[in-house]
């Protein structure tokens, strides 16, 4: 195993050891009540602005790719810890003119237990690492009282959702899953177009995406690489069953197609697209999946490059049974009737088709432009009321819940877990196809009730050292 690059020591606050004990405690005591004092603006000298004694200890699991937005997103708060299992992508991260108030201070680390279980002040945890780690990093940080914000998808198995949301209420943190569209205005209109009557009754959903934009439907490469000195890769590898390292086959990118690291397609963009309807019309868990595909790669290792997904939700209180269709690979739903020759459906991402017996609403990737159609039957017609409140965005949300417990986030695992669930079950859908089954699933017993074969996708096992319990 690659050894852990030794933590920088140098301080990462203007403050003393006792008073960092002290804000902790207040910390913790804020969170105990609903209300977390911020110093007035008019006091600090500027709109907007916090003390350094408000600034919340955020630390990161992934500086490259999506995590170095992440972390960005939230500097300004204080960035105390930063951990990649790649040297030089922490690195090129710290280089950022975005980093330069804090590059010199933050402590920085390449395995992720020993950064929090050596730095108590750590408030908060930014996960953003490949997806079979997003788990047991997370029950790590929340075993410690850390609140977490995990990239999409949030976990790599059904069982982890349900673990990880079980573990959020136990040790009363704040959570948050990346999809950031979630917060968007888009995603607001979406549910106030659903809530006003407009669609009528909706029993149909499709959702589609360009994906994949990486490798998938291949076999493992033969023969493996020299592992660089500045890349850990046993700890990359993490939870996962041991595999030679190959350059560039996984890591940084390509990973994403491979079943023991990634979640595929449905994975990656599902809480990009899945996640707007499913809010919207309250969806919950489906009873009924089924799937088709291309092929998968050799001895099931990495995703088809096309699938097909039917799932069938149950009707819940006045809402009737929904069926919803995902595409992927190039594939589209058919087009909808009221759609102008000619136009293109949803964006060149994907998009979403909620069809309901008066009218049909579309839209794009994270909810973008959701718009009634044919275009004339849109700008005939007023807008929603605005009925939902609206997000100061998939950060801040997560910032100012943790400093003020009256307020929330909008993915938080309890929705997020269900939604990543209803996602992975598509996946195992594929992975069972050459059965021939419609599967059904007890949401309940959290069990397909018609194929053992299916149960065994829905959990994993972990390499010692890596583990969710």
């Amino acid at each position: 195993m690659t050894k852990s690059k030794p933590a920088n020591k140098t301080p990462n606050s203007e403050f003393t050891s006792s008073q960092q004990g002290s804000r902790r405690r207040f910390m913790q005591q804020a969170g105990a009540i609903s209300g977390f004092m911020i110093v007035p603006a008019s006091v600090l000298g500027g709109e907007n602005r916090l003390a350094p004694s408000d600034r919340l200890n955020i630390a990161a699991v992934g500086a490259g790719g999506k995590g170095r937005s992440d972390i960005q997103s939230v500097a300004h708060e204080n960035i105390y810890a930063v951990c990649d299992i790649d040297d030089g992508r922490l690195a090129e991260t710290l280089q950022q003119e975005f980093a330069a108030p804090f590059r010199e201070k933050t402590k920085t680390y390449r395995d992720y237990r020993e950064m929090l279980d050596k730095e108590p002040e750590i408030d908060a945890v930014l996960i953003s690492t490949p997806d079979h780690m997003h788990a047991p990093i997370a029950m790590h940080a929340m075993s410690l009282g850390k609140h977490v914000f995990v990239q999409k998808p949030l976990c790599h198995t059904v069982t982890e959702c349900r673990v990880l949301a079980q573990a959020a209420r136990d040790n009363n943190v704040v959570t948050q899953m990346g999809n950031q569209g979630h917060a968007e205005e888009g995603a607001r209109i979406i549910n106030e177009w659903v809530a006003s009557g407009a669609l009528g009754t909706v029993r149909e959903v499709h959702c589609w995406t360009n994906r994949p934009v990486w490798p998938q439907g291949i076999g493992r490469p033969g023969g493996e690489s020299l592992i660089p000195d500045h890349i850990g890769w046993d700890l990359w590898l993490g939870a996962a069953r041991f595999r030679p390292y190959v350059e560039r086959a996984y890591h940084p990118f390509n990973w994403r197609g491979w079943l023991d690291f990634g979640t595929g397609v449905v994975g990656d963009m599902g809480a990009h697209i899945i996640d707007h309807p499913y809010w919207a019309l309250d969806l919950g868990l489906p009873t009924k999946i089924s799937a088709s595909s291309s092929r998968f790669g050799s001895e099931l290792e990495t995703f088809p490059i096309a699938s097909k997904i039917h799932f069938e939700f149950p009707a819940k209180g006045d809402r009737p049974a929904v069926k919803m269709t995902w595409y992927d690979g190039g594939l589209l739903p058919e087009r909808p009737a009221g759609l102008e020759n000619g136009r293109q459906m949803g964006d060149n991402d994907g998009g979403v088709l909620i069809v309901g017996d008066k009218n049909t609403l579309m839209h794009g990737v994270y909810g973008r432009n959701p718009q009634l159609i044919p275009q004339s039957r849109h700008d005939s017609m007023a807008a929603p009321a605005k009925t939902l409140a609206r997000s100061p965005g998939i950060y801040q949300e997560w910032i100012d819940a943790i400093k003020d417990r009256s307020k929330h986030t909008t993915s938080a695992f309890d929705y997020s877990g269900r939604l990543t669930e209803t996602m992975l079950l598509g996946n195992i859908a594929t992975i069972r196809a050459s059965e021939h089954k419609v599967l059904d699933y007890n949401g309940n017993t959290m069990r397909f009730t018609n194929d053992e074969g299916a149960n065994a996708w829905l959990h994993k096992e972990y390499r010692p050292g890596f583990g969710i319990s």
